[in-house]
């Protein structure tokens, strides 16, 4: 199937190498030591996620402390994925790719698929955001529908009010459904911008999740004499406890566009004015925020400039709000709780069809 299409616009072409020329400028100008944090991160952060293990089954006879080292270790892997993962998959911690690769097989062992997940992110979302058929962030899970223009069927109707108990199972369907039907089921979003998957990767998807259910939950019952029950019970409120904090509205908003292709497959934007009409950030700007979020808060300069470390994005972003003031560009601007009632808002427009999208 031929490939979605931008709009070809020369002004807003023009607009764009004006706005890249001024954030490179501005880049130029800041302490390029910054990604040295990333490199310390890449160290501490596993390191934490593997401390908190052991020490809960070192200290497995007090059940407590056995359920909330699991519940931190569902904390950690969030800030594992937004600081490590997600940058090493655009080759940002680490000049070789070899170790952006070797800081990216970190999800395997923490649940996820380091190869699909890749190809999801950087072929799919990062090249169609919010464009039904084509990004898999949005693709139909069948419980709920996230694109406005798409009727509601069955439970769909209701999903505004059950939301809530689906979203903590969100990381669950990721590891144990999602991944294996991007694998192999040939209807999959996926396969559009990816084709065939080599039977190697397939072979090692199977495996890294056996390796993860192995050390997660045998190795406690079998060597720490750790109870089934309270085993399968941390592991759960783990992956809980991380569905829950990795909740971030950064596209699924009713104010955010989801751009429907024409006969040709073509998309009523230029790229530019796309990833700007389909992408909000969060107001939460401090240090702690920008830390523990890897500065998705900023993640509008993330999808208009993937190949810079986040630990630019805070000036960018400056650059890029005052850019679009200037030539009346749509930059949508959050805080985190308006952000997740606007996500509730869509879920309820959605289920009754009462559409509110920027139309072509």
């Amino acid at each position: 199937m031929e490939k979605p299409s931008y709009l070809k616009d020369s002004d807003d072409a023009r607009l764009f190498n004006e706005l890249r020329k001024r954030v490179n400028q501005r880049v130029e100008t800041l302490p390029h030591n910054r990604d040295v944090y990333i490199k310390i991160k890449a160290v501490i952060l596993p390191a934490i996620y593997i401390g908190l293990y052991f020490f809960a089954l070192f200290n497995a006879e007090k059940h407590w402390v056995y359920i909330l080292s699991f519940v931190f270790m569902g904390i950690s892997l969030v800030l594992i994925y937004l600081n490590l993962i997600h940058e090493a998959a655009h080759n940002n911690i680490f000049k070789s790719k070899k170790l952006n690769n070797l800081v990216l097989h970190i999800f395997d062992f923490i649940g996820a698929n380091s190869y699909i997940w890749k190809k999801r992110h950087i072929a799919s979302h990062h090249a169609y955001p919010n464009v039904d058929g084509w990004d898999t962030d949005i693709e139909q899970s069948g419980l709920l529908l996230i694109v406005p223009w798409i009727k509601a069927k069955g439970i769909q109707k209701y999903q505004h009010r059950f939301f809530f108990l689906v979203y903590p199972l969100y990381l669950f369907n990721w590891m144990f459904i999602r991944d294996f039907r991007d694998f192999f089921d040939n209807e999959r979003v996926i396969l559009k911008t990816q084709g065939k998957i080599p039977v190697v990767e397939k072979v090692k998807m199977v495996s890294y999740k056996l390796f993860y259910f192995f050390y997660q939950i045998v190795i406690p019952v079998v060597f720490f004499k750790v109870s089934i029950g309270l085993a399968l019970g941390a592991w759960f409120l783990q992956v809980i406890s991380a569905s829950i904090f990795a909740l971030l509205p950064l596209h699924p908003l009713p104010d955010n566009a989801f751009p429907r292709l024409n006969k040709d497959n073509g998309l009523p934007f230029s790229w530019l004015r796309h990833q700007l009409e389909v992408t909000n950030d969060l107001k939460e700007n401090n240090w702690l925020v920008r830390n523990v979020l890897g500065n998705f808060n900023f993640h509008v300069a993330h999808h208009l400039f993937p190949n810079y470390s986040y630990m630019y994005y805070n000036e960018i972003t400056e650059e890029i709000e005052e850019f679009a003031k200037e030539h009346d560009l749509a930059y949508k601007r959050f805080p985190l709780l308006t952000a997740l009632g606007k996500h509730r808002d869509l879920l309820r427009q959605n289920a009754n069809n009462a559409y509110y999208i920027l139309e072509e």
